[in-house]
């Protein structure tokens, strides 16, 4: 048991309130044990249940076989009504079992005349529902929803009570009977409500106390060294501190029922009456169901506000920076945008603070503390928004500004162009209406400890040094402003590369194109100057007439002629990074049959596969190829016409050149200077000449790696 003389308010959040070891007076609560006998009580159980020796005896011998057998059925963690129970006097009780992880509790309350929910209370329900719908406005809904409650309840005073953002709470609507205070608009400190009950009026959504002045009724026997849990009990004892809280107010019995959006306690509705009185079963019921259906109704309320807001924002923030010039700097156009910029968020003042320019609108501190600010605000992590409504708190150089800049929402952009927003909003000088004096307490006893307040007289507070608060929205606006400005910054840096690379490409390919036109250039001539020296080697030839030197004149004749064939396909060609090297050969051998007369032009034959190769590789390919069917023309036949066919076909990671006749079969490679020509150049390749005998005639074969950087 907790003794509220001497607990200090420091105490409060830290009470134990979910184990207080004792009931309320207005039922009878039981723990069984797994066999379902009584292993501890609460309440006056002797009088009830006419049971002296209650401890281990089964429960079903206080309150019968029936209910004892449906308690002990219930599911796990769930408070589930099992039925009705009269005690000696007649008096009816609803009994409810929950199973826990310390055993199956069965409670048992007083209860209504009524057994089970009447058509009148469905109708009630269904028409504070209709009620709460027809409702426009959040205001409109709350004043709806207190003249419901007291109608529901019966109670003289219920009030909407909404916990703000530090915990502190207001009433929001009232409704109450005539004569009674009213707490409309007062405010209360977050201590009245400790951590602990907010979590327990999550956890069990409607609190009951009939009667404020009532004497707890202790577990029996007492509790050992595992306190019973009992959260989810209705006749729960609540802290001495909140019953002497009441008895202050002139409260004799209180209820209150939670509004729980999103699982986060929004408020509660408050109900007082001025005697005791209890809300029964039936009636908590309905009220759970309505509170449940009220809290949709608020959050509806409340999301239909924020999408039209956001809406509104979402608007503003595209067309800010829609209207952002690409050519101009960052700076320069944020700062053409000033007034729009400040009713983004619904700022009083605002600021852009650069590396070198500072422009402002509105109510701002001097441009000295605006640069301080940036500077304070770049040395804060990036990316996330300092968002305030009391800028003192946080730095420093919010003191001497106060009045100009108490609440701030600032924003760094990186990259290229950086740039701080600074949002202010001016001071709001507020008057807070108390019930009571929310910083002290009644001395009693020690001069450390403290009691609930005893007077719950208006009591004004004037805060100063902060801003009207920011809204999430307001917020989330500045937040995606601030991120779609990195974008922009960063796209416009990403067209300057782009620009400066398309330059650059434009120049490299203004360059290639004069390199490809000289390339031909030199291949056009190189060609034009092997062509004029076969001629000479020609007419050499034709000199000699037929002495000893004109074949080896007309076979340096035919090489220069190979290779003035690649630089006449590079000059005819589209690219001058590879030569197909079938074409190139067909071409070559054509001039070959030319050049040995029109005797030899059906002799030769081929079977040439489409093969890409590099020029200078073709060029060493050609003269190979020249001299295996110049061998085959002067060894094979003696001169005379023959048959010489000529393959070229890819082989794996290489290619194969074949060139067989069908002749004597006696020239295999020897040590003439075109053998060893031949053998110099395929090793040059990466390759290997290979000769074979067959029949008749002999068939050489070139393999080659088909590109240079080839592992074969």
């Amino acid at each position: 048991m907790i003794d509220a003389a001497n607990l200090t308010l420091t105490d409060c959040d830290r009470e134990p309130i979910h184990i207080p070891g004792a009931i309320q007076p207005h039922g009878l609560l039981f723990r069984l044990s797994d066999s379902g006998d009584v292993v501890q009580g609460a309440g006056d159980i002797e009088a009830l249940t006419g049971v002296d020796d209650w401890l281990n005896r089964p429960l079903a011998d206080l309150i019968g076989a029936e209910l004892a057998r449906a308690a002990r059925q219930v599911e796990p963690a769930v408070s589930t009504f099992v039925g009705r129970w009269q005690d000696q006097a007649g008096v009816p009780h609803d009994v409810s079992a929950l199973r826990g992880p310390q055993g199956l509790l069965v409670e048992l309350e007083r209860a209504s005349d009524e057994g089970v929910m009447s058509v009148a209370r469905m109708a009630q329900l269904d028409e504070a529902a209709a009620a709460f719908e027809r409702t426009r406005t959040l205001d409109q809904l709350t004043d709806e929803a207190a003249r419901t409650f007291r109608r529901l309840t019966g109670f003289d005073r219920v009030m909407i009570y909404r916990f703000l953002e530090d915990d502190s709470g207001c009433v929001v609507a009232e409704a109450h009977a005539e004569g009674m205070a009213s707490f409309l608009n007062q405010h209360f400190p977050a201590g009245d409500i400790p951590r602990q009950a907010r979590a327990l009026y999550v956890q069990n959504p409607v609190r009951i106390i009939p009667d404020a002045g009532y004497t707890p009724r202790p577990l029996r026997p007492a509790e050992g060294d595992h306190p019973l849990d009992l959260s989810e009990c209705v006749l729960r004892s609540v802290s001495p501190v909140h019953l002497q809280y009441l008895r202050n107010m002139g409260v004799g019995a209180s209820a209150s029922i939670s509004i729980v959006i999103d699982g986060r306690l929004w408020g509660l509705v408050a109900c007082h009456h001025n005697t005791p009185r209890l809300m029964d079963r039936e009636t908590r019921a309905v009220a759970a169901v309505l509170a449940r259906n009220l809290a949709r109704q608020i959050q509806g309320r409340m999301e239909a506000t924020a999408y039209r807001e956001r809406v509104e924002q979402r608007l503003m923030e595209e067309r800010l920076i829609a209207d952002l010039p690409l050519d101009r700097t960052l700076m320069d156009g944020l700062a053409a945008e000033l007034p729009s910029l400040m009713r983004l968020v619904g700022a009083t003042g605002f600021a852009v603070v650069g590396e070198r320019d500072i422009h402002q609108t509105g109510l701002t501190p001097d441009t000295r503390a605006l640069a301080d600010m940036a500077d304070w605000l770049r040395a804060r992590p990036h990316g996330r928004l300092v968002v305030s409504r009391c800028l003192e708190k946080l730095t420093p150089l919010g003191k001497p500004w106060v009045r100009e800049a108490s609440g701030l929402v600032g924003a760094v952009v990186g990259g290229a162009e950086p740039v701080c927003l600074l949002w202010f909003r001016a001071e709001h000088v507020e008057t807070v209406r108390w019930a009571g004096d929310p910083h002290a307490g009644v001395r009693n006893g020690s001069p450390s400890a403290l009691t609930p307040r005893a007077s719950f007289d208006a009591w004004a507070e004037t805060v100063q040094g902060q801003s009207r608060p920011w809204t999430p929205a307001e917020v989330e606006s500045a937040q995606r402003f601030r991120d779609a400005l990195v974008e922009f910054s960063e796209i416009r840096a990403l067209r300057r590369r782009n620009s400066s690379l398309a330059a650059e490409v434009a120049d490299r390919d203004h360059r290639l194109v004069r390199q490809d036109f000289l390339l031909r250039e030199v291949n056009h001539r190189v060609q034009n100057s092997l062509q004029l020296i076969s001629s000479f080697l020609g007419l050499q030839v034709r000199e000699h007439g037929g002495g000893p030197g004109a074949p080896a004149l007309e076979e340096a004749r035919r090489r220069v002629k190979a290779v003035s064939l690649v630089h006449s396909r590079l000059y005819r060609s589209e690219t001058v990074e590879t030569v197909d090297l079938a074409r190139y050969l067909s071409e070559l051998i054509d001039d070959l049959g030319e050049a040995s007369g029109p005797e030899w032009g059906d002799h030769i034959r081929h079977d040439l596969a489409p093969l890409a190769i590099e020029p200078e590789r073709a060029v060493t390919v050609g003269l190979i190829f020249t001299e295996l069917v110049i061998n085959a023309q002067k060894y094979a036949y003696s001169g005379e016409p023959g048959p010489i066919s000529v393959t070229l076909e890819p082989l794996d990671s290489r290619l194969s050149l074949r060139v067989a006749d069908q002749g004597k079969g006696e020239h295999t490679k020897g040590k003439g200077f075109g053998s060893r020509m031949v053998e110099s150049m395929a090793q040059q390749l990466g390759g290997s000449m290979s000769y074979s005998r067959g029949k008749t005639g002999l068939t050489a074969d070139l393999i080659i790696p088909a590109r240079l950087d080839s592992n074969e």
